[in-house]
């Protein structure tokens, strides 16, 4: 079997509970870790999942989950960084330092307290290696109006998607970055039904199934199987 954990938070949570949800059904374990406990799954009797209340701005809290997930299943397989929140759009000179705190501490800092931790079990275990899937968002290429603290943390989604890619070539430890739009979740509610372009217009915009965000994730995660004794989600 092939142990999967997923980082979600807010109301991303939704996404991550379908992924969860698409790997179990294909062989793996799979661990949640989540903010909110009503939001994650829990299903005491399947003994392939696990679900972990984590605030993933906290450093502490993440390595303790991955040391609950490593203790239960003995190995981590694959990471998924699907973690971010969003603060209400305004001009820089109109966001609080507070608010930039918030949304850095969870988008960048706490993707990079979960991928540092996976990284260090998949170089130790044996079989070496594993899959770091970060979700970057389209803001990663193409900012919203009055979004520069998400806009920001998704630019250096990039950078660390990069820097860990080629720091995990000779452990075996891929990582590559899924650009995800318009996923059809709650978060993404309200752009269905009207949202500010770059032009000051508001339009409505299409909306994805979010069971196609799975696949991908569980297909980049299959990617490492070709010629390998163990896979990665």
């Amino acid at each position: 079997r092939h142990t999967r954990s997923g980082c979600g938070w807010s109301s991303d949570v939704c996404s991550s509970d379908l992924c969860a949800e698409y790997f179990l059904k294909n062989n793996y374990r799979d661990a949640l870790l989540g903010r909110n406990r009503n939001k994650l799954i829990v299903d005491s009797k399947n003994d392939d999942s696990m679900s972990i209340v984590c605030d993933i701005s906290k450093y502490s809290d993440v390595k303790n989950a991955f040391q609950k997930i490593n203790k239960k299943w003995g190995r981590i397989d694959a990471l998924f960084n699907n973690a971010g929140i969003g603060k209400p759009s305004n001009t820089i000179d109109l966001i609080s330092p507070d608010d930039w705190l918030d949304v850095v501490n969870t988008n960048l800092n706490g993707n990079f307290y979960c991928a540092k931790e996976a990284f260090f079990y998949m170089k130790n275990q044996k079989p070496q290696g594993g899959r770091i899937i970060n979700n970057g968002s389209i803001s990663a290429h193409v900012p919203r109006p009055g979004s520069a603290p998400y806009t920001s943390t998704k630019h250096a989604i990039t950078g660390l998607t990069r820097s860990i890619s080629l720091d995990g070539r000779k452990f075996n430890i891929a990582c590559s970055q899924i650009d995800i739009g318009n996923a059809g979740t709650e978060m993404t509610k309200r752009m269905s039904e009207g949202i500010i372009q770059a032009s000051g217009e508001v339009k409505k915009e299409p909306i994805m199934d979010v069971n196609h965000v799975a696949k991908a994730v569980f297909d980049r995660s299959e990617e490492r199987r070709v010629g390998k004794e163990c896979r990665s989600r």
